[in-house]
Order: C-alpha cells, then sequence, then structure tokens
C-alpha cells in the first residue's frame, strides 16, 4: 500500500467518524421532546422538523441511526480492513449506497418538507467526500492490478 493510500484511508476513518457523531447528534434529538436552537434558523433551516418528521424513520428505524451503522461500516473498512485487496471496491459501493440515501433524504428536505437540516446537509457533505475518496482509491487499485 503505498503512502497515498495510507492517507486516503486515514481521510476516511476520519470522515466515517465525524459522520458517526453528526449521526448520534441528530439520533439523540430524534428522540428528544423539547425544541433545539441550535439548528433553529427560521422556517427554512429547522432539525426538528426534519428531524422528527415521518421521513426521519425507515420501517421504524431512524435514518440517523441507519447513518451511525452506515459511517461505523465505512470506518471498519477504512481501518481494519484496508490491507484487504477488495476493499477499494467494497468502500466504494458502500459509500455509493450511502450517497444514495443522503440525496434521497435532501430531496424530501427540498422538495416535501421544504425545510433544510444543518446536520443533515453536514452528513451529505461528509459521505460526498467519502464516495470521492472511495473512487480514488477503487481507481488506484485498479491501475496498479
Amino acid at each position: 500500500m503505498t503512502s497515498r493510500a495510507r492517507i486516503v484511508f486515514a481521510l476516511i476513518a476520519i470522515c466515517a467518524a465525524a459522520g458517526m457523531t453528526i449521526s448520534s447528534i441528530s439520533l439523540y434529538h430524534h428522540y428528544g421532546a423539547s425544541k433545539t436552537t441550535y439548528c433553529d434558523f427560521g422556517a427554512n433551516f429547522n432539525c426538528d422538523i426534519v428531524n422528527r418528521s415521518t421521513y426521519s424513520t425507515v420501517f421504524g428505524v431512524p435514518d440517523a441511526l441507519i447513518g451511525i451503522v452506515g459511517y461505523a461500516g465505512l470506518l471498519g473498512l477504512a481501518t481494519s480492513y484496508r490491507t484487504r485487496t477488495a476493499t477499494p471496491m467494497v468502500l466504494l459501493m458502500a459509500s455509493l449506497a450511502g450517497l444514495s440515501f443522503a440525496l434521497y433524504l435532501t430531496y424530501i428536505e427540498a422538495f416535501v418538507l421544504a425545510t433544510w437540516c444543518v446536520l443533515c446537509l453536514s452528513s451529505l457533505a461528509l459521505i460526498l467526500m467519502i464516495t470521492a475518496l472511495s473512487s480514488y482509491l477503487a481507481a488506484s487499485s485498479r491501475l496498479q492490478a
């Protein structure tokens, strides 16, 4: 493994850990009963509206919990399994799945709820970064093979 690949794996791990943190905060507020003020910037930016809407769960599982599990999987791949040959491609597939889910949720924010969540947009930025870095790793590993 090249030093550049090690750096990219480390960046993916950092982004995944940040994603787990953001998703954990979101999950905490999903179950919270009180109104939050850190993310309330008027009618267009309100995490409570997004985080407690009917779209904040999939079959009863909070989206934030799905995010925690997904980011944990990406973190595991970027750290414990980084020496395996298939890891760059698995990372790419997993991050593309996460990005697809994040883009769907962003569509819901924009066109259904008409309200943005800062935590959700931060998570979108992180999974987009992880996908870009994973694409680089996958392309590099294919060229070296």
